[in-house]
């Protein structure tokens, strides 16, 4: 097959892989993408959504071999989903002013350097200290991946790339947990749990070569200013809801993370009366309210932030459950989650025909179906605990992949479907920081839940993992209902 995409490219079975390039004003450079450029970037995307969740499996070992207290192992997912999300639409705004292929290299290198660094380091504080670098590194990638695909395709094939895009980031979970299994059973070397991270740099070697020879180069057509106050602003909002959400439970609640929370709506407030102002005055805003505004982009954000943090709590909670309720050893555990990849994988496959002639029902099905599958799981644990392993939860794993299969690659479509390609990098900015932010904020109240309730004085394990499930079951539905605001 030849890689060559642009306009009247190649097809298979009669469908083009890619379709016309897209030559308004929105881009410097006006350029197709070939599919060895839509790999890449889609390496990029697995890379930095795959190394969120690598570390689960991996926690019990990291915190016996670092020695690290409760709140330090918890602050080596916390540090990267934080720094991810605070970033991440800045990056989008430094890709659409210095070029997104720039950026994306030199995200990839950053995220490559961080990526050793993480695993050599020697001692716990130093691996958060480098998990917070690497999530800053990946906040410079991201935004590109969606942003060069808004850029460089149009029609059906920006539908298709956007697809694979959120089939991507969703398989990209389940196999970092797999992989962080395999690779801390294998103990390379006596390493431990250091290849977790190790292994992420010859892929960020091999990308870096393939971007500086694939990816289209791309940005806006007027470069705008950095709005320092807006970043700073974002910061300061998300630091106060996130970081004592993840750290209060392990240092007991204490008074400044009570404070943090209190701040963090008079922070939002300050955000938005400043974006407001700003776009008001003609200026360019980090956040613009009139993109948020985009019916697509608002109901699609209202839509998915509960989904996205329903799936972060599911990936997290599973990891922790299976390992010190069940016992489960780390390759046992990543092995659970392969049929959900499996379906997740299909399901995301099927979306462009399905959503091509059922519209946003498809979405609705998929909630559904993730219910069923979760309630599945959830009956299947207080049954059989803590007899459960891969095997015996492979059915409920399956239908819930494949009802998030359903939802994932069709929302992250339904949201940038309406945003002008000369704001493709804050668009996709706006959407991945919902994603992470909206991940780290499941991990933090649905694992503080679980790990409340699993421990001494709570329900024990097993209901306390069924008692998650449940919320997220009650997530799913809520999501049946937020989908009938979605075009289409």
């Amino acid at each position: 097959m030849t890689t060559q995409l642009l306009s009247g490219g190649p097809a298979v079975d009669g469908v083009p892989l890619l379709g016309p390039v897209s030559r308004g004003p929105a881009d410097a450079v006006a350029t197709g993408i070939s599919t060895v450029g839509l790999i890449t970037v889609l390496m990029g995307a697995f890379l930095s959504m795959a190394d969120f969740f690598i570390v689960n499996v991996a926690l019990p070992t990291i915190d016996a071999d670092l020695h690290a207290s409760a709140a330090t192992v918890e602050l080596v997912v916390a540090a990267y989903g934080i720094a991810y999300a605070l970033l991440l639409v800045l990056g989008g705004r430094l890709g659409d002013s210095f070029g997104r292929r720039r950026l994306f290299i030199a995200g990839m290198a950053a995220f490559t350097v961080t990526s050793l660094l993480c695993g050599i380091a020697p001692t716990a504080l130093t691996l958060v200290i480098m998990r917070a670098a690497q999530g800053a590194a990946a906040a410079m990638m991201v935004p590109q991946v969606l942003a060069t695909i808004q850029a460089s395709t149009t029609g059906q094939a920006r539908s298709r790339a956007i697809g694979l895009y959120g089939a991507t980031a969703g398989i990209a979970s389940a196999i970092g947990q797999l992989a962080g299994g395999v690779l801390v059973s294998a103990d390379i070397a006596g390493a431990s749990w250091r290849p977790i991270f190790l292994v992420n740099v010859p892929i960020g070697v091999v990308g870096i070569v393939l971007a500086l020879r694939h990816l289209p180069a791309t940005r806006a057509h007027t470069p705008v200013p950095v709005d320092l106050r807006g970043t700073v602003l974002l910061g300061v909002t998300l630091l106060c809801l996130l970081v004592p959400l993840m750290e209060g439970r392990s240092l007991r609640w204490p008074a400044w993370t009570w404070a943090m929370l209190v701040a963090t709506p008079v922070a939002a407030a300050m955000l938005i009366g400043a974006e407001r102002r700003l776009e008001r005055a003609g200026g360019v805003p980090l956040l613009p309210p009139s993109l948020i505004a985009l019916p697509s982009m608002r109901n699609g954000l209202i839509a998915g932030a509960p989904f996205f943090a329903g799936f972060g709590g599911f990936m997290f909670v599973t990891a922790v459950g299976l390992q010190d309720g069940a016992h489960l050893g780390p390759l046992a555990s990543g092995l659970t989650l392969v049929p959900l990849a499996v379906a997740f994988f299909i399901a995301s496959l099927l979306t462009t025909r399905l959503l091509a002639r059922y519209g946003r029902s498809v979405l609705m099905a998929g909630a559904v179906l993730q219910a069923v599958g979760l309630a599945v799981l959830a009956a299947t644990v207080l049954q059989r605990w803590p007899d459960v392993g891969p095997w015996s939860l492979a059915p409920g794993m399956i239908v819930a992949g494949f009802g998030q299969g359903l939802i994932m690659s069709p929302l992250f479509r339904v949201v940038l479907g309406g945003v002008p390609a000369e704001r493709a990098g804050i668009g996709s900015g706006v959407l991945v920081t919902t994603q992470q932010a909206a991940l780290a904020l499941g991990v933090a109240t649905l694992g503080t839940l679980f790990l409340a309730e699993a421990g001494p004085g709570g329900m024990g394990m097993a209901h306390a993992l069924a008692m998650v499930l449940g919320v997220q079951i009650l997530v799913a539905v809520v999501f049946v209902f937020t989908s009938r605001l979605l075009p289409g």
